[in-house]
This record gives structure tokens, sequence and C-alpha cells, in this order.
């Protein structure tokens, strides 16, 4: 009985201590979270940011609602959109690594990004490297209490902190598209030092060339040494990752075995999850919820719909029958294609960009592949570097100028097409180089390739302990 006593006395203490801690703490609260009277809050009401005012300024509400939604929507892109893409087209006995290889690029990517790498491509450094005044992601809080911050210059209406994670975003998916080059055979170890590795030293770099402050193909820097169009990335994500993933099927050789997709429907599903998420990816490019934004969304709706039943056709009349895996990943190449053009050209230059992008990509996943005899897995090579560098390419052709600001060759610029080759090749040589480069490295310390036992039987129970019923 005295022990419940005891217990009862200690907790009213206990209550009472915090009660006195509260009062006696009172003083000390900032003014800044008491409410200001009236004429006092109206006498400080910061500016509103725009591209002049980037220092202490209140972020457009409609902008920031536009980009936390467009932030989701990419990131739905790689989890689920992407693992259950991929997932559906490999085996039974590797679907868990497949999906689990999405998952965990998007947790490896995201720390990256807080540490360092987010800094190195978009904050101002050097034309070809961003700084570190962001590393840690220091200095990115706002001021919450007066509703003050100070922007990125590359998205001036909206906090940091959401163009830093819409950003994130970007570099999640493109780092999670190259697995699809070398599904089913290579070491979930390797892939982490790998993948790692091409996220510093690849992806960082090139988004900075093409779209950091000071990068040396920002069309928007007058200082750039070629004005490159890449709206959404269709040199920062898919040359890029379609050129790594080709380099690690080359470095690992083909699968012992093949067989046909394990679930189109899973396929499907996660086709139809990227194809809503990448109004994100596009729309969300355009960093403010305005006419832009609208023209963006529309031209790839135009684009994919476009793309993806010009593979069906040419695979009906190649193979006499239209499959499901084909419909898909022709909507994901008219995806891919119209990326670096939405935010450039109309309806009928989206429309051309899409039956290019069906026409050339099937050809890249069949006749190309075939051609020169290498392994990649789930087509990364065939429909994000082809259907990006077409994509790039035809970008110059058909912008126009009141929607985008410049004019491509329609209009009377036919320099744009060549700026326009020149990034792409030049994101496609220095991918290929330093790619093969951490690979090398990865394959000499820890090995690229699972054991022969391991491939045969399945990635799922040998590397992870479980398997897809």
């Amino acid at each position: 009985m005295s022990l419940k006593k005891f217990s009862r006395a200690g907790l009213l203490a206990l209550a009472g201590a915090i009660l006195l801690g509260i009062v006696l703490s009172a003083p000390t609260f900032h003014p800044s979270y008491a409410q200001a009277p009236a004429a006092a809050a109206a006498a400080a009401t910061p500016p509103a940011c725009d591209a002049k005012t980037l220092e202490k300024c209140t972020p457009n509400s409609g902008d920031t609602a536009w980009m936390l939604t467009s932030m989701a929507l990419v990131l739905m892109m790689t989890i689920p959109g992407l693992a259950l893409f991929y997932g559906g087209m490999v085996r039974k006995k590797n679907v868990g690594d497949t999906v689990m290889t999405s998952f965990a690029i998007t947790c490896l990517i995201s720390i990256l990004w807080l540490l360092f790498t987010y800094s190195l491509a978009f904050r101002a450094g050097t034309p070809f490297i961003g700084g570190l005044d962001r590393a840690g992601l220091q200095g990115i809080v706002s001021d919450f209490a007066t509703n003050i911050g100070n922007p990125n210059p590359l998205a001036p209406t909206i906090p940091e902190t959401v163009y830093s994670m819409f950003q994130l975003t970007f570099a999640i998916i493109t780092a999670a598209l190259i697995a699809g080059s070398f599904a089913e055979r290579m070491k979930f170890s390797a892939m982490l030092w790998f993948i790692g590795l091409w996220a510093i030293f690849v992806y960082s770099p090139v988004a900075h060339w093409v779209w950091g402050p000071d990068g040396i193909f920002n069309s928007t820097n007058d200082a750039a040494w070629v004005h490159v169009l890449d709206f959404a990335g269709g040199t920062v994500v898919h040359v890029n990752s379609g050129t790594a993933g080709l380099m690690a099927a080359l470095m690992l050789g083909k699968r012992k075995e093949t067989g046909p997709a394990h679930n189109m429907v899973l396929t499907l599903i996660g086709a139809s999850l990227l194809w809503v998420g990448w109004f994100g990816f596009n729309a969300g490019s355009a960093v403010s919820a305005g006419m832009q934004a609208g023209m963006a969304m529309a031209v790839t709706h135009i684009a994919t719909a476009t793309a993806g039943f010009t593979w069906m056709l040419v695979e009906w009349m190649m193979r006499g029958k239209p499959t499901v895996i084909g419909i898909c990943s022709g909507a994901v190449a008219g995806l891919v294609a119209i990326t670096p053009a939405s935010g450039f050209v109309g309806p009928m230059g989206a429309f051309a960009i899409g039956i290019a992008a069906g026409i050339i990509c099937y050809w890249g996943c069949t006749g190309l592949k075939h051609m020169f005899g290498y392994d990649d897995a789930l087509d990364a090579f065939g429909v994000h570097a082809l259907g990006g560098a077409s994509g790039a390419i035809l970008t110059g052709v058909f912008a126009v100028s009141a929607y985008g600001g410049t004019a491509g060759l329609i209009e009377g610029n036919p320099g744009q097409v060549v700026n326009q080759l020149i990034g792409v090749g030049t994101v496609f040589v220095y991918d290929v180089v330093v790619t093969l480069i951490i690979l090398k490295i990865v394959d000499l310390t820890i090995g690229l390739r699972v054991s022969e036992d391991v491939e045969r039987d399945g990635l799922d129970f040998a590397l992870h302990g479980e398997i897809v019923q």
C-alpha cells in the first residue's frame, strides 16, 4: 500500500515540476512566437519571392502547392511505378531482388543527396560542378514564424526545401532506371557501390552542366558554352541512365538463361503509374503553376499516347501480334522522348516526337540489340538512351519560341539542332568513360556478378532469403 502511495506522490511531484518549469521558462519565449498587433504585422509584411527578390521573401503558395504535388508524383514513379514495371518483366525467381533494387536505390540516393550531391548539382560553383554550401542541407531552412525564406535562384517562387526534394526524385529515378540493363545478374552489394559512386561522379556533374546556375549547357545561363534545351531530363536523366545501363550490361555479359516476363499485369500497373507520375516530372519542371506547366502536361500526354499506339502498330506488323509489354514499352518511350521537349514544343511537335519515339525505340529494343548482341535485360538503353537522345535532338527541330523562348529548326534556327547534338554527344562520351571506370573498380574489389549457381537458382532466395510465392 505504501508503494502505491509513493508512486502517486512521485507522479504528482513530477507533474508539478513540469508545470513549474513551463512557468519559469515563459519569459524566455522569443517575441516572434507571439501574435503581433495587426498594424505591426502589416508593416512587416515581407516581399514576394521572384527572380529579382531572392532573400527574406515569401514563397508563392500556389507554386509551392503544385511543386509539393509534383514531388510526390515523381517519387511515385520509382516506388512503386518503376519497381512494378521492371518487376513484372523479370522471371519469378528474381522479382524480389528487382523491386528491392528500386527501393534501396531510393534510400541510398536520398542519403547522398542530403550529404552533398544536391549541393554539387544545383548550387553555384564552377561551370562543371557546384559548390558545397548546401552540404548536409545547411542553411536551407526558412523562417517558419514569419514565412520568410531564401529560395534557390533556379526556383525563385518556392522554398528551397521543396525544390531540393523535387530534384531529389529525379536523381532517384535516374539511378533506378540503370538497373533495367543489369537485371537478374548483378550482386546486390555491387549494385549499391556502383549506383552510389555513379550518383556522385556522373549524375551530379551532368545535372550541373545542364541545369546548374552556372552550368556549361544551361540554356538560361548567358555565359554557358552551348545552350542545350533540356526541360525535364532528356540528357540528364535518360541518355545518362541508358548509357550507364549499356556499359553495365557489357561489363557483366549476357545472362545464362532468359525467359518470358513474370507478370505482364505488374508491368502494366507500373507503366500506368509512370504515365501518371510523369505529369509531375515534366509539368513540375516548370517550377510554377502557370501556362508553361499546362502546355508541358498536354504535350506529355499527347506524345505518350502516340508513341504507345505507334509501337503497338509496328509490333503488330512486324510480329503479327500486339503485346501488353510492347504497348507499355512504347508509352514509356513516348514519355522519355517528350521529356526534354515538354517545355519548348506544341501539340503537333509532341505528336511527331511520339511517332518517332515509337519507331526508333522499337528498333532499338529489337533490331539494334540483336545486331550487336548485348543483353540489355529490360531495354534501359533501347528505351531511355535512344528515346532521350531522339527527343533531345527533335527538341531542336520543333521548339517554338512563343512557348519556351527559343526557336527551333522549323522556325529558322538550325543552330539549335547542333547544340542539342553537342549536349547529347558530350553526356554520352563522359558517361561511357566514367561509368566503365566505376564498374571496373567495383569488379576488382568486390566483384560485379553473382555466381552461376545463384543466377541459376534465382537472386531472391540467395541474396535476400525471400521468395515470391
